[in-house]
């Protein structure tokens, strides 16, 4: 027997109009700042100027990537790069799902509450504040640490100018800052496991160890696995903020990144072509990431699409 919708259309259409509405500016932000740009990228095929502009500027085809492809840093740029970005996305992975588990685990309210606002308070500061944490903490003449390390062994350690702890430093900021913030769609992901599995786990006699292991992180897989793809999109990105804020050029040979050659080259120096298209083959192999990725999640049951 057919059934009548209880709504039609033009009702359902009127009734959600609000949700639409809010969902302007959003559609606006997307199309302005990332969909606009993308034109811009046919200034790495082109010998830009700016008093020609984008699209007066001639056509050099494929010059500026064999400019790139001939540079003798490239490939330590990429290097870099890789392994930076690599180790922030595998070693900060884990850290939000721990945080979300703990706090899904704490009862008190307020507590849960203070440690909340504590650990999100990070993500909201900019990166120059930050660095100047950093600076504070581990400055090899009065930082905090070079005087506990004087304390104990008569000498300060240059913290920031040593490649190995420089590296851990960089990876423990990003963690810090960004911890609290990434834990919220995991905990989120948390509240939507059925509580009665914990309460049969309990009786069966099973400890939170395994109702961890065997309730909380199958619960969140697919959030994992969703969280895991997009971050593929950021193993070719360190981003710049936080790697100019925090190199120096004790360590330049660590610290020099695609982003920070980027802005050396293309607003510093003005070649604009060379950075643009730099950008685009990190761009190219981040997308090849997250397809391999995905396809790799797939198998798993596991994918975005």
């Amino acid at each position: 027997m057919k059934t009548t919708p209880l709504y039609s259309k033009k009702k359902l259409w009127a009734l959600n109009s609000p949700l639409y509405l809010m969902f302007v500016p959003v559609l606006l932000y997307f199309v302005i700042f990332k969909y606009v740009p993308i034109g811009g990228l046919v200034i790495a095929f082109k010998n830009y100027n700016l008093a020609d502009g984008i699209w007066g500027s001639p056509w050099s085809g494929l010059d500026n990537f064999k400019l790139l492809y001939n540079n003798p840093n490239i490939v330590q740029i990429i290097r870099n790069t890789f392994i930076i970005s690599l180790l922030s996305t595998f070693v900060g992975f884990p850290f939000p799902i721990l945080l979300a588990i703990l706090l899904n685990e704490v009862r008190k309210s307020f507590f849960k509450k203070t440690v909340q606002t504590l650990v999100y308070f990070p993500h909201f500061l900019n990166w120059v504040i930050i660095g100047s944490f950093v600076v504070l903490i581990f400055a090899q003449e009065h930082g905090i640490m070079a005087s506990i390390s004087k304390g104990f062994t008569g000498e300060t350690y240059p913290f920031l100018y040593e490649k190995s702890s420089w590296l851990a430093i960089f990876l423990g900021a990003g963690i810090w800052k960004e911890t609290g913030f990434s834990a919220i769609i995991y905990l989120a992901a948390l509240g939507s496991i059925d509580p009665s599995l914990y309460e049969s786990a309990s009786m069966d006699g099973a400890n939170k160890w395994k109702q961890m292991w065997h309730i909380t992180l199958p619960g969140i897989a697919p959030v994992i696995a969703l969280m895991l793809i997009l971050s593929m999109d950021r193993v070719m990105n360190v981003g710049f903020d936080q790697i100019y804020v925090l190199s120096n050029p004790v360590v330049s040979d660590l610290s020099n990144v695609i982003s920070v050659w980027s802005y050396n080259i293309g607003l510093r120096n003005g070649q604009f072509s060379l950075s643009t298209a730099l950008g685009l083959f990190e761009s190219a192999v981040g997308l090849t990431l997250v397809v391999i990725a995905n396809t790799i999640s797939r198998r798993f049951g596991q994918s975005m699409w």
